[in-house]
């Protein structure tokens, strides 16, 4: 073909293209998804993979998006983090070491879910570490001491809210306030209780048990004391409040940011798909094109091996072949697989359409003149079918996406790869559902959703473009 009849005819493809509206709403779709799944290491971090496998012990855990305030009739505590700069400023240099005085304005019902003190850098030269303690002055005029000349080294993470310390300095401040603690119960109390709730709540008989949120300014002094044959180094640190709310989409039992997630899955679920689609496609074009071409015996041997593969139920092998992989398939063998059960329908569309092909003048003349089979094929038939497998092309993605969404979600994928299905499957292990976690269990659904939704469009409207049959009037 000509590079003017080409250009003719790219330019009459998306002259019809354009008055398919359902066609220019998928296209713009899939923009804003290769967008963000390029755009992944610069939108969220380039190191999301590798954190991905661990806990963020500076975030909440299990806590919904910040937006959910606008629709709670309590004020969730916003996650909060104080580090570099900022937190230069409320710290000053003392004889025996370094002060950090911050003050904290609690304006809401429900307080942070945390107090982290994080990437502290302790050395100690000898025995003597430095040490932590910890006090915070109330609204109320009272002052706590959490934490009282605690030893670190190494890089420091100390989280006020588990400590066993804390629970214990707590349960010591109530008692020395004149409220009764039962001596049964009070080993319950360190246990259970909710040690941010208690430090932000009103000092009442119901202070343990049903705290009530005081509001007002805290200040929270950590006093750092360093020996002389120490040092500690604060490049690093952080004093993490950790919400009750956090970010676009909340977080998840590990802490871990799930727009952050969501995100980075976009790259795996496009991959994948794309990638399926494409191969299976093209092996059933090949396939169906060569069963017509030969005819005869070989036509009916590959249609019968056609029809064994089409009657095999794919998702059932699929899992056989994850517990024979050792119970997890990495994403290549699962593009491998899904493309051995994706092409059979394809090739039979196919065969039908090349049957036809095969007996137009053309073939005849090309094979009289003494072209080869593989000329005819590759040359003179293949490239009439690519109108439907452009088409199925994009109504394949979709399909591809939620297979491997499905086996991810069953614990048959790869562990370690953000993906859609295994934040769902992550969702399902640790009961989202029925702990109301829905900011886990909504937001991969939705993208799967929309990710079939882009592609079905597209193809749709590639389907009335390039179908003859299809085109309207």
């Amino acid at each position: 073909m000509r590079w003017v009849d080409f250009k003719e005819s790219v330019s009459e493809f998306w002259t019809d293209f354009k008055r398919e509206k359902t066609g220019i709403l998928g296209l713009f779709l899939l923009v804003l998804l290769v967008f963000t799944a390029l755009a992944a290491p610069m939108i969220t971090s380039p190191d999301i993979p590798e954190k991905w496998k661990t806990f963020w012990l500076g975030n909440p855990k299990n806590v919904p998006p910040t937006w959910i305030n606008a629709f709670s009739s309590q004020d969730l505590a916003p996650h909060l983090a104080i580090e570099g700069s900022e937190l230069q400023k409320y710290m000053r240099s003392t004889d025996s070491g370094y002060v950090i005085e911050i003050p904290y304005n609690n304006e809401y019902d429900i307080p942070p879910q945390d107090i982290v003190f994080k990437d502290v850098v302790g050395k100690s030269g000898g025995i003597r570490k430095p040490t932590l303690t910890v006090k915070v002055q109330r609204p109320d005029g009272k002052t706590v001491t959490l934490l009282e000349n605690y030893k670190f080294s190494g890089n420091t993470v100390i989280q006020l809210g588990t400590n066993p310390a804390v629970r214990d300095a707590l349960i010591k401040w109530v008692k020395s306030e004149g409220i009764y603690i039962d001596p049964t119960q009070e080993f319950q109390y360190k246990t259970l209780m909710d040690a941010t709730r208690v430090l932000f709540g009103k000092l009442n008989e119901n202070i343990l048990e049903k705290p009530e949120a005081l509001k007002g300014t805290y200040i929270f002094t950590f006093e750092i004391n360093v020996p002389k044959d120490a040092s500690v180094n604060f490049d690093n640190a952080k004093i993490i409040f950790t919400g009750r709310t956090y970010g676009w989409l909340g977080t998840d039992f590990k802490g871990r940011d799930l727009l952050a997630g969501i995100i980075w899955g976009s790259r795996v679920s496009l991959a994948i798909g794309v990638s399926v689609a494409v191969f299976s496609v093209i092996v059933g074009i090949f396939y169906g094109v060569t069963s017509a071409y030969f005819g005869g015996w070989t036509d009916e041997m590959m249609m019968r091996f056609q029809e064994f593969m089409a009657s095999i139920p794919s998702l059932p092998i699929l899992i056989l072949m994850g517990t024979y992989f050792g119970g997890h398939i990495a994403l290549w063998q699962i593009v491998v697989l899904l493309v051995v059960f994706g092409w059979v329908g394809v090739a039979r569309v196919a065969r039908s359409m090349a049957l036809q092909i095969k007996e137009q003048t053309y073939v005849e003349a090309a094979r009289v003149l003494g072209a080869g089979t593989g000329r005819i094929i590759f040359k003179h038939m293949v490239p009439q079918l690519l109108p439907y497998a452009f088409a199925q092309m994009a109504l394949g993605v979709p399909g591809a996406v939620l297979s491997e969404a499905s086996l991810s979600f069953l614990g048959l994928g790869d562990p370690t790869a953000v993906t859609w299905g295994q934040i769902l499957h992550d969702a399902q292990a640790a009961g989202a559902a029925t702990n109301g976690y829905w900011w886990w269990v909504i937001p991969p659904g939705l993208a799967i959703a929309l990710v079939g939704f882009t592609f079905v469009l597209i193809g749709t409207a590639l389907d009335r473009v390039l179908n003859p049959r299809l085109r309207r009037m």
